[in-house]
């Protein structure tokens, strides 16, 4: 998509004069911020990272389940795309810090309330499952 048609997508917001996005038109750049926003892996490294900057073994540890290899993907797309700040140390071996963004402070908040409420509420999805999957059989 070039940025003309991303353009004829989003309407201004009168109040700041931002642009601002319509995530039900199919064509709207709005998408791709959901589904940067939707992953899990982006989910678990800004609420990681709200706590404060960390080192990639930290965030990884602190992620669990991750490989290295979706780690690194991931902390260079949500680099992309402002959410978090890298920075290297010229030192041996080299040390490399990741930390959110003004941009990814401000997701950090409502990616709090979903996580608390998967946490909350994971029992009750399970049990829901379950009882699905028993009307199937």
């Amino acid at each position: 998509m070039t940025a003309t048609m991303a353009v004829k997508t989003m309407t201004v917001n009168t109040e700041d004069g931002m642009m601002r996005g319509n995530a039900f038109d199919p064509q709207c750049p709005t998408r791709v911020v959901l589904d940067r926003i939707g992953d899990k892996w982006t989910v678990l490294v800004v609420s990681a990272l709200s706590k404060g900057t960390m080192r990639f073994t930290e965030l990884r540890t602190q992620v669990g389940g991750v490989a290295p290899k979706v780690l690194t993907q991931t902390l260079r797309a949500l680099e992309r795309d402002g959410i978090l700040a890298r920075k290297v140390y010229a030192q041996v071996p080299p040390r490399v810090e990741y930390t959110l963004t003004p941009l990814g402070r401000s997701l950090a908040e409502p990616i709090g309330v979903i996580q608390d409420w998967a946490e909350e509420h994971v029992s009750g999805v399970l049990q829901a499952r379950e009882d699905y999957d028993a009307t199937l059989a």
